[in-house]
């Protein structure tokens, strides 16, 4: 499989409904939960590029340029934005949907860094096999 196909292939989308649970005191999405499934959307990414094991190294600057409300639904996609010998870079958006429009807008944005392992948790090539 050519490495842009495998890219492609690798990119997830997760939807989930912001309800009153995870929202904090002024009725907006928690932070440090945006944060935690953004890693695991970019965890699932890199995961489903390398099939190896992979572990986060780094999470970039994360934006959060609009407030998510209850009762609104959100959607994390993740995409390989680069690739090393040993390391990967996910980029996963979020972004805002109404529940009863159409209306969409992004919220949040943010690069992990991911490293392949062996079970020695040594560095091991994300890339071969893939012909580059």
């Amino acid at each position: 499989m050519e490495l842009e196909e495998r890219k492609k292939i690798a990119e997830t989308r997760i939807f989930k409904a912001v309800f009153p649970n995870t929202t904090n005191h002024y009725d907006t999405f928690f932070g440090g939960t945006a944060m935690q499934l953004m890693d695991e959307v970019a965890f699932i990414t890199a995961t489903r590029f390398c099939r190896k094991r992979v572990v986060t190294v780094n999470s970039d600057r994360i934006d959060f340029k609009k407030p998510i409300p209850a009762g609104t639904i959100i959607e994390l996609i993740g995409k390989i934005s680069y690739l090393g010998n040993t390391s990967l870079k996910v980029k996963v958006d979020i972004y805002i949907e109404q529940m009863y429009s159409d209306e969409r807008e992004k919220a949040v944005q943010g690069e992990f860094t991911f490293v392949a392992i062996d079970v020695h948790k040594n560095p091991v090539s994300i890339i071969e096999g893939f012909g580059v």
